[in-house]
């Protein structure tokens, strides 16, 4: 994981002298340290990475060592420091994701007096997540949009009851897009198939 740049592992960041070159713009080096609370010492694996002027550099800059940035991950594994890095890029969205139920769906701001009801509520807010990630799938939309996107984009619609020829309808906002932009989305939506695992189709038992 990402390891907090605090004064200390700066420190330590700055003092590493053994640097393994990747290419022009990057080197992996490591160190060892027990940090207060900790029950022994613990690896880290420090990125550094060449300031460009076409590209924005990710980590963090060190008074001590002009002209770099610098990213440290702790981890309990063995591998090359640019193995665990490019295993920890290829996983680092989860984090945009934690990101997005915690703000937008307020994963984060619920406690029940009961354990297994806040695991409920949380389950729940986990479900709702990937239906709305399977709903994107289902419509056919361009690019990933966050819940919170969503919610202002495509659900909330200002909207008033009233009547047409006898019938009830529902008038839509027109600040909404209207019905004519949504139709495509609900003729996906009533043609979606869910997939699910052959263990879970019914198959009626032969009579006798």
């Amino acid at each position: 994981m990402v390891a907090r740049l605090t004064k200390w592992l700066k420190r330590e960041a700055a003092r590493v002298q053994t640097w393994r070159v990747l290419d022009e713009t990057y080197a992996v080096g490591e160190f060892r340290l027990k940090l207060l609370g900790w029950d022994r010492e613990r690896r880290f694996v420090v990125v550094r990475e060449q300031l460009q002027e076409t590209k924005r550099s990710l980590g963090r800059k060190l008074l001590e060592v002009p002209g770099y940035t610098f990213r440290v991950f702790v981890t309990n594994r063995a591998e090359a420091p640019e193995e665990i890095w490019r295993d920890y890029n290829q996983r680092a969205c989860i984090e945009q994701r934690i990101e997005e139920l915690k703000s937008d769906l307020a994963a984060d701001d619920f406690c029940l007096r009961q354990f297994f009801a806040t695991e409920a509520a949380f389950l729940g807010i986990l479900m709702l997540f990937n239906l709305l990630g399977e709903f994107q799938r289902a419509t056919g939309m361009s690019g990933y949009r966050q819940p919170a996107t969503l919610r202002a984009q495509v659900f909330l619609c200002g909207a008033i009851l009233g009547r047409a020829a006898r019938r009830t309808v529902l008038h839509l906002s027109a600040a909404w897009g209207g019905l004519d932009q949504r139709n495509s989305m609900f003729d996906k939506l009533l043609q979606y198939e869910i997939a699910t695992s052959p263990k879970l189709q019914f198959q009626p038992l032969a009579g006798g």
